[in-house]
């Protein structure tokens, strides 16, 4: 169990990258190690332990946002923008960076960030998230896409959105 320490950091940038906020990301990486501890037993020695640790925070993610959909509507007592401690002068491209990861569904966010930001190949991000690398190759492709055109044009990038042109 000691071996999870080291993935902590791992498992913070990907739920502050995937939940949009500090607090939201704590809660998540909590839950993960929550889980993680309950359900040691499923993990196999020998395996990725980082990826296990990955699949866990992802399927906590998406049964938040799941859950989220059917909420009644009550808002959080702590909404609100969080303070920010980046340098101002990357500000801007930063609130247009998070503006457009947040545009994207979690599925495709996911992706993104797996393989971009946690440096997984498509195969590994096709095992955490438990869909076909072709899937992942797809998805990838659609986020990166969708992230160009947000910080392109943010005005438009509602109505340029490539999802709104895929008939599902």
């Amino acid at each position: 169990m000691a071996q999870v320490l080291g993935h902590i950091p791992a498992l913070r940038r990907y739920a502050r990258l995937l939940a949009g906020d500090a607090a939201t990301a704590d809660d998540l990486v909590q839950d993960t190690l929550e889980r993680a501890c309950a359900k040691w037993s499923l993990w196999r020695p020998g395996t990725d332990l980082r990826a296990w640790l990955m699949t866990l925070m992802h399927n906590l993610y998406l049964n938040r946002v799941r859950d989220w959909r059917h909420d009644d509507g009550h808002a959080a007592l702590d909404e609100g923008p969080e303070p920010s401690h980046q340098p101002l002068a990357h500000a801007p491209e930063m609130l247009d960076l998070q503006r457009a990861l947040e545009r994207l569904t979690p599925p495709l966010r996911s992706v993104l960030l797996l393989v971009t930001v946690e440096e997984y190949t498509y195969a590994e991000a096709a095992e955490i998230l438990q869909v076909p690398v072709g899937t992942i190759m797809s998805r990838l492709h659609r986020a990166r896409e969708t992230v160009r055109l947000s910080m392109d044009a943010p005005g438009d990038a509602q109505r340029t959105h490539p999802l709104h042109l895929v008939k599902r």
